[in-house]
């Protein structure tokens, strides 16, 4: 551990000599594996390594995924006089079966108490995690799960579709055939009784999988998806810089647009520990990335958030979206997927069923 904290004060310190005085820090997220299993003293020695090389803003998101199980009133109590200010908690089902099989640590109780702690602690910024879509699930389970989380007030919820990842166990099953994935019926009908069900209770729909109280949208996330530059630290953290000093470039039409660069960590600690103690940066890979792939990046991201500003897209990548695709917009007009007001376009409901497909398909015209 000690040699993991060493390296990882290292990785801040070198690139705070790069970018400290570019940007100031808005928020902080200690994202998984499992965060919630360090200490809060070795939190707070990442904190103060983060403080004293970077510029951070008063009122600084500082938010930190827990796992119930992992944590108790005390700990928490700990994190929150420390200055982390929102918690993730991955509760995904109240329901013990289920959480078994997603081989989760927790009990249903447990994950209520952990809710209940964390406001006990002082947070007032709280979001659960749940994951829908799980194999022989039925609506109503899924439903009584919602009905739960909304009992123990959270103020954000983050509601996914089960997806079955390469190279994980519950892939080795689905091929044997020893589970069954649910048919994409169900898993759109869970997703249709999600926005239904979260918007009557007052939520904001503010991205495909996110749902929050006004006012308590992530930041962080929302940065990710407004294209805004972040640097991540730690094995298989991932970066994004667009550098408006060298990158900024101006066409006839006037539209400025920039060009990225997008990097990533090796993934082993033991490799990330020898490469910073050689002197070397602990990278795994790097994109860099021009203006034609950020515009697409941005038609994705933009969909995925549920509408699309064409001014903006004008401003910055010279394209008359509306125009260009004024067709294909209208075939989605004419199938309810999306609306037009003024300049922006704004998916419906059954748009966010098919939306990567929509994307996809702007995307390639864009290109």
């Amino acid at each position: 551990m000690q040699n993991f904290l060493s390296a990882l004060e290292k990785e801040i310190m070198v690139y705070a000599e790069h970018y400290s005085a570019k940007e100031t820090v808005e928020t902080i997220f200690f994202g998984g594996g499992t965060p919630s299993l360090l200490a809060p003293s070795i939190i707070e020695n990442i904190l103060s390594a983060v403080q004293k090389h970077f510029r951070i803003t008063p009122d600084a998101e500082i938010t930190i995924e827990t796992n119930p199980g992992t944590v108790d009133l005390e700990k928490l109590r700990a994190y929150r006089s420390l200055g982390v200010n929102r918690l993730s908690i991955g509760i995904q089902s109240f329901h013990d079966d289920e959480l078994k099989f997603l081989s989760r640590i927790h009990t249903a109780d447990e994950a209520r108490e952990c809710v209940r702690n964390a406001y006990r602690a002082g947070f007032e910024n709280v979001s659960v995690d749940l994951i829908f879509a799980l194999p022989g699930q039925t609506l109503e389970r899924w439903n009584r799960n919602l009905t739960e989380a909304l009992a123990l007030q959270p103020k954000h919820i983050s509601a996914y579709s089960l997806i079955v990842e390469e190279h994980t166990p519950l892939y080795s099953m689905v091929k044997s055939g020893a589970v069954t994935p649910l048919d994409e019926s169900n898993d759109a009908a869970m997703y249709e009784t999600t926005i239904e069900l979260l918007e009557s209770r007052g939520f904001q729909h503010y991205e495909i999988s996110n749902y929050a109280l006004p006012g308590f949208e992530s930041r962080h996330n929302s940065n990710y998806w407004n294209h805004s530059n972040y640097l991540g630290f730690g094995p298989s953290a991932h970066s994004f810089w667009l550098d408006s000093s060298s990158g900024k470039n101006s066409d006839a039409s006037g539209a400025t647009s920039s060009n990225g660069r997008r990097w990533w960590n090796v993934r082993n600690v033991t490799q990330y520990y020898e490469k910073l103690k050689g002197g070397a940066l602990p990278l795994g890979g790097e994109e860099h990335i021009g203006a034609s792939h950020l515009l697409d990046e941005a038609i994705f991201l933009g969909l995925r958030r549920g509408e699309l500003n064409t001014a903006a897209l004008q401003q910055c990548y010279g394209v008359d979206f509306l125009a260009e695709h004024k067709k294909r917009l209208q075939q989605f007009v004419d199938d309810h997927f999306l609306f037009i007001e003024g300049s922006r376009i704004r998916l419906t409901q059954k748009g966010f069923l098919m939306c990567d497909s929509i994307a996809e398909s702007l995307m390639s015209i864009s290109k």
